[in-house]
């Protein structure tokens, strides 16, 4: 097996709805792996980033690393996971 482009999407829940600024800041965070932050007017935040991984494991690991990593760069509470969905690259061009 080799190395492959993965779209990772992950999102956590807690018990404050996040801002505008909160967001941003996560945002900015994941910029650098091609990422972009959600979450606005949620009680929650998520990240969808791409990976290049062996598999969907790998890819999975990859994207909460930074996940929490860029929330800790926010600011954000470290609440736990509640929704991820990786892509690989074969499995997006299969369904266009």
């Amino acid at each position: 097996m080799i190395d492959q482009q993965w779209s990772v999407g992950i999102e956590v829940t807690g018990d404050e709805v996040m801002t505008l600024d909160r967001i941003g800041l996560l945002a900015d965070a994941v910029a650098s792996d091609g990422g972009i932050a959600t979450g606005i007017g949620r009680q929650g935040y998520g990240v969808t980033v791409l990976v290049t991984a062996m598999d969907r494991d790998d890819a999975i690991t990859q994207a909460t690393q930074i996940l929490r990593s860029a929330a800790r760069q926010a600011d954000l509470p470290p609440w736990p996971i509640s929704r991820i969905e990786a892509t690989s690259e074969d499995e997006a061009a299969n369904d266009d």
